[in-house]
């Protein structure tokens, strides 16, 4: 019976307030409130500054006192707006403010009525009515939200899903106050838990901190919890992974709230708890933009997307977006894809006119139109072959799209106008030992000799990107949805990861901060290994590794290598001012043999001539270290050729 007039309660307060009716009559009670305390503080002060009983002679000094303070505090607090406000909300901001304009009125008053009244008048009533208003005024509010809280938080506690804050710092007290004041939220929190023993035992905004995740198990099973709200947005990759397998150790579902960069741009804190994500395993800080830097370097210019149609490319597009450019031309080969990208850039930002182009940029003829259509200042390009183990066995295709494409667009860009051009590299260009690799360092190479004009060339150099078109997240996600095993080529792989959109948005920011010539490095964090990402994919998916879903070891396939470097100890790279970018100046291919080397690579790959095309590629990259693979295909050709002799 209780419980449900608690909940009719807290549900008939929280629809008053909605109401247009309920407006008028809470000012209307707030000031005949108001008028009540400011006149009964008065009364008690003179009541206890004369042992309740008021002498004749002081009676008048009551009434000018009633006359004068209650009007003069009404006003005050009408100015400051005191009257006004949902005390369900009051803080200790507010509290400060109420002592302020209890200050001003009893000082305002008191000088009038030393100036009207008759003399005679006891100033320590002065400070008695201070003292008392403030205390009342105060005491009101925080009785009305004391009251509210414990409506909804009985009603929400018995209803609502039990459940635990994990996090008993800024980030999880605001989570927990906003549970208790959004009434779509059915949420009854049970306890904090927080890894730091010196929080064990306190009780914060009435919850207590119970334990630490070692303990969270048996916490489960003890109050019957059925989910747990991960409130620590600052935490690192290593420390989310023990987390979450605590979670999963206790059998309970977990969710997390985002940092404050994303909490900044949406409604609230409680609205954005969504699941545990892989990206919060790998622990990077949020990226921070130049943003004036970036708009000056693309607002109201016509900007050029090679390979928009893949997940780079088409991730740049809307970032790009948000600059407001005059236009956007996407470039790309596939057409289902630059379908979709055009039906999106339509839909999502209508005011940014945005054109598809099909083509392919090793056709120099299609390049000169485009060029010359719409004649962009800037050129991104993301169009490459970039799967490592298929271009190793298909080198040819490789030169001729990332080499000869690349040159082919980055000489277009500078005899029509492009002011500046970035090309999308990889870290496997440092010290490649695979086709991709070798393919981009010498399209790198090609950039900085090309570097004597007005076109300014950078390269951006990074790691594997989370989601993106071949990397192994989409792979581990269907083999874990088929039921395992899930493939990883060697127990010690390592590679670099970040999220698409902070890759695109430190592409952008590179951009800006380029003045042509040079290789800009993104700072990858941490190499993460293969195999413990799959166990934490695994564990995403509310399954065991090595027991629900087997992880098997395949064996390291063609051109790939256990780490990946994104610059060399030769390499000397400088900071910027963004600390997450660094920028390696180095000499390109020597123009008198840049021309001749071409010349060679288009040779072998006319011909089809493998052993050209390796040492032509080791000498124009002599730390290229062709693969095992490669060299057998090498040998076997050799071995046909003298058998054919």
């Amino acid at each position: 019976m209780s419980l449900s007039l608690s909940v009719s309660s807290v549900t008939w307060l929280r629809s008053l307030v909605r109401t247009e009716r309920w407006g008028s009559v809470h000012r209307l009670a707030m000031w005949l409130a108001q008028i009540g305390f400011f006149s009964s503080c008065i009364i008690v002060a003179f009541l206890l500054r004369f042992e309740f009983t008021i002498p004749e002679v002081h009676r008048k000094h009551l009434y000018w006192a009633l006359l004068v303070w209650v009007p003069v505090k009404l006003i005050v607090f009408r100015l400051l707006n005191l009257d006004r406000g949902w005390w369900r909300f009051v803080s200790i901001h507010d509290l400060v403010r109420l002592a302020f304009g209890n200050f001003v009125g009893s000082v305002l008053g008191t000088v009038l009525i030393l100036s009207l009244a008759p003399t005679g008048f006891p100033r320590s009533l002065c400070i008695l009515d201070l003292l008392l208003c403030f205390l009342a005024t105060a005491c009101q509010r925080a009785f009305v939200r004391i009251l509210l809280d414990s409506l909804g938080r009985g009603a929400d506690y018995a209803l609502g899903t039990r459940i635990f804050i994990y996090g008993a710092g800024i980030a999880g007290v605001t989570l927990l106050r906003e549970i208790r004041s959004c009434s779509r939220l059915r949420y009854a929190v049970c306890g904090f838990i927080d890894d730091n023993p010196h929080k064990r035992g306190l009780i914060i905004q009435g919850i207590r901190v119970l334990g630490s995740g070692i303990d969270l198990s048996k916490l489960v099973r003890r109050h019957r919890i059925s989910e747990i709200l991960i409130a620590l947005p600052s935490v690192s990759g290593a420390e989310m992974v023990g987390i979450l397998t605590h979670c999963h150790s206790a059998a309970v579902k977990c969710r997390t709230v985002p940092a404050l960069a994303e909490i900044i741009e949406s409604n609230g804190l409680a609205t954005q708890i969504r699941d545990v994500a892989v990206e919060d395993l790998l622990g990077r800080s949020p990226v921070r933009l130049e943003e004036t830097q970036i708009r000056d370097a693309i607002e109201g210019r016509v900007v050029l997307v090679t390979g928009a149609a893949g997940s780079i490319g088409s991730e740049l597009c809307r970032q790009i977006a948000r600059f407001h450019p005059a236009a956007i031309v996407g470039f790309d080969i596939a057409e289902s894809p630059m379908f979709e990208i055009d039906r999106e850039m339509r839909q999502s930002f209508p005011q940014t006119p945005f054109y598809a182009e099909i083509g392919s940029i090793q056709k120099r003829m299609r390049l000169d139109e485009v060029l010359s259509q719409y004649s962009p200042s800037v050129v991104y390009h993301a169009a490459a072959y970039k799967h490592v183990p298929m271009m190793e066995a298909h080198a040819f295709e490789a030169i001729e799209n990332n080499v000869f494409g690349t040159y082919n667009l980055a000489v277009a860009a500078a005899e029509h106008g492009v002011e500046d051009f970035v090309m999308i590299s990889s870290d496997k260009a440092v010290r490649p030992t695979n086709i991709m690799g070798v393919t981009k360092r010498v399209a790198e190479l090609l950039l900085l000799a090309l570097q004597n004009g007005r076109t300014k060339y950078v390269a951006v150099r990074f790691g594997n990107v989370l989601g993106s078109n071949g990397s192994v997240i989409p792979i581990f996600k269907k083999q874990i949805a088929a039921g395992g095993p899930v493939s990883v080529t060697h127990p010690d792989m390592r590679r670099f990861f970040m999220t698409i959109p902070e890759a695109c948005q430190l592409v952008l920011q590179a951009s800006a901060i380029g003045n042509g010539g040079q290789i800009c490095v993104l700072d990858m964090g941490d190499p993460v290994k293969i195999v413990d990402l799959a166990r934490n994919l695994i564990l995403l998916s509310g399954l065991r590794p090595d027991k629900d879903i087997k992880i098997e070891f395949t064996g390291m396939r063609p051109g790939e290598k256990l780490y990946e470097e994104l610059s060399t100890l030769l390499e000397d790279t400088v900071p910027t001012a963004h600390e997450k970018i660094r920028i390696h100046v180095g000499n390109g291919l020597p123009e008198t043999s840049m021309a001749s080397w071409l010349d060679c690579l288009r040779d072998s790959c006319d011909n089809r001539d493998l052993g050209g095309r390796v040492v032509a590629l080791k000498e124009i990259v002599p730390d290229y270290s062709p693969s095992a693979h490669l060299l057998r295909r090498l040998v076997e050709n050799r071995a046909v050729m003298t058998v054919g002799a």
